[in-house]
């Protein structure tokens, strides 16, 4: 699949997993977290992101 948007994506995407292959891939992302019952990096600051626990209670209890 090709996205139109991946450069600009690339531009706020806060992920900072090493080599991840759906960095800017936003469509991907959202789907790949979402069968995981997760959320992708750019629901959490900066801070949050770098402990990659993705877990929606991890989300919550943040806020």
């Amino acid at each position: 699949m090709v996205c139109e948007n991946y450069e600009k994506n690339l531009q706020n995407c806060n992920c900072s997993y090493p080599g991840c292959p759906r960095k800017g891939k936003c469509c991907e992302c959202l789907a790949y977290h979402r069968e995981r019952g997760e959320l992708p990096a750019c629901y959490f600051t900066d801070e949050e992101e770098k402990t990659w626990n993705r877990s929606i209670e991890y989300f919550v209890k943040r806020r």
